[in-house]
């Protein structure tokens, strides 16, 4: 049987006749690892990094595997993978959606893992893995070789004692690893900037750094703000390690933080914790606000994501803004900070309404969008 890798789609991610649901790379992984899928017991197979189930449901279909143990850091690579599932009538007892922790892969045998960009966040995952995987388990590491550089192997090299390479197939390769030793589940790095403590987990954008772009919004933010009471939050939406909602709980504001990675969620609660504002920082993992009620918030900050994946594309702003535009009351502001060559004001004009320039340098420019009336 060949699996319908055609009738895959995104949603609710982002959908473009140029973003595909699955690649050359998930293919190899599937045909690499196949012989060690052959007859596993249930519960023995882990996917990770399962952009929108292409891995896992293949996976099922070819072995008749269930009970597989899945994690994507993004809820809409969740969402997406339960959507496809329902799609092809695939029994809900197949596979669950897991955090990255011990319970994702105690015992596995068999790890189908798509490699991340970062190499912190293959360190969280080889080091989770090698703490409680089977002795015997093999970990099949795929990705597209414009992504994939030495420092992956010497990474997995940390956890496992033996690290093989396929050949190179469709622009794509496959790592396979043996032998686990030692192991650690995965940690949260610490930086301080100029009294700001930041902390990430490996999969966080920006790490433990503050990107250039959250600087600038920052350095652009008024020092009085509408509402921040514990009825009516603050938001800082997508919002990655939590740097502008610790900002502005240090104020003494009540702070709502959201965004879809598992990994900036955790991110972003350890930085409130680190900076003694965990009290007022609420963190949800949220595909943009869709838990915030219509008409419930004054002010909103957004340093939009302008990438899928590695590609640049301009359609995941409007998107933002557009729960932005529900979640705000008549006369609420949202603050976005934007790359200039993006030139996101007449969206934000549409969308929200009256935008005025804050400021602007060389790269960025900072906007605050005032919502229309109804």
């Amino acid at each position: 049987m060949t699996f319908p890798f055609d009738a895959l789609r995104r949603w609710p991610d982002v959908e473009a006749t140029d973003l595909l649901a699955a690649d050359a790379a998930d293919r190899l992984l599937l045909d690499e690892s196949v012989a060690e899928r052959s007859g596993i017991a249930p519960g023995d197979l882990t996917v990770i990094g399962d952009g929108f189930g292409a891995l896992t449901l293949a996976a099922a279909a070819a072995a008749g595997a269930n009970s597989i143990r899945v994690h994507q850091d993004l809820l809409t690579g969740e969402r997406a993978l339960a959507a496809n599932a329902g799609r092809l009538d695939v029994d809900a007892a197949t596979f669950r959606s897991l955090p990255l922790g011990p319970e994702l892969v105690a015992g596995a045998r068999v790890v189908l893992l798509r490699l991340p960009r970062s190499l912190d966040e293959l360190d969280d995952i080889a080091g989770l893995i090698a703490a409680h995987a089977s002795p015997e388990v093999v970990v099949f590491a795929g990705g597209r070789l414009k992504h994939m550089t030495r420092a992956m192997n010497e990474v997995l090299g940390r956890w496992f004692t033996t690290i093989d390479v396929t050949h190179a197939r469709q622009k794509s390769r496959v790592l396979i690893a043996r032998g686990p030793k030692g192991g650690r589940d995965p940690l949260a790095r610490r930086a301080e900037h100029e009294g700001l403590i930041v902390c990430a987990y490996g999969g966080a954008f920006a790490g433990t750094s503050i990107d250039i772009g959250t600087r600038f919004l920052l350095e652009n933010l008024p020092a009085e703000l509408p509402g921040g009471g514990a009825d009516d939050p603050l938001i800082d939406m997508a919002c990655g390690t939590g740097v502008v909602a610790a900002v502005l709980a240090r104020r003494g504001h009540h702070v709502y933080a959201s965004d879809q990675s598992a990994a900036a969620v955790a991110s972003a609660r350890a930085t409130a914790s680190a900076n003694g504002v965990a009290d007022l920082v609420e963190v949800e993992q949220d595909d943009a606000l869709s838990r915030r009620p219509d008409a419930s918030a004054l002010f909103i900050a957004l340093n939009p994501p302008f990438h899928v994946g590695a590609a640049v594309f301009e359609g995941v702003a409007p998107r933002l803004f557009a729960d932005a535009a529900r979640v705000l009351r008549p006369g609420g502001e949202l603050w976005t900070v934007w790359n200039s060559a993006l030139a996101y004001r007449p969206a934000l004009e549409r969308i929200i309404g009256p935008t005025r320039q804050i400021a602007r340098n060389t790269k960025f420019t900072v906007t605050a969008s005032v919502r229309r009336g109804s």
